[in-house]
């Protein structure tokens, strides 16, 4: 099932999405600030491009990871759990789409906390 489930995403987003965020960690790991969330973008950038068969697990970040949590929190992983949580309500309707929008909740979890999260 994930090989077929990973293929279907793959062709219907999945390889955009996996683009678009290895160009963001791309851009932000030309400053020596934006490395550790270059490195973030990366790991969403894995998970999204094949994420079933995969889990989340929110570990131990400590100190660094905590504070990298609240900046990423407060400028940029509120709106991107949004947007999955959004995805996974509209694909949540339907039958078909219910792996598909379980695969959200997945990086709706990671978008929200990705430092110290485990795949």
């Amino acid at each position: 099932m994930s090989l077929i489930g990973n293929l279907i995403w793959i062709i219907l987003g999945g390889f955009i999405s996996a683009i678009g965020w290895t160009i963001a960690g791309a851009i932000l790991c030309v400053t020596v600030i934006g490395i550790p969330f270059g490195i973030q973008c990366f790991k969403i950038a894995g998970l999204s491009l094949a994420p079933f068969g995969k889990d989340v697990s929110i570990g131990n970040f400590g100190a660094g990871g905590l504070i990298g949590n609240i900046i990423w929190l407060l400028v940029l992983g509120w709106e991107l759990c949004v947007m999955h949580l959004t995805f996974a309500l509209l694909l949540g309707i339907t039958i078909i789409g219910l792996p598909f929008a379980k695969q959200h909740l997945k990086l709706a979890q990671l978008a929200l906390i990705p430092f110290g999260a485990r795949i």
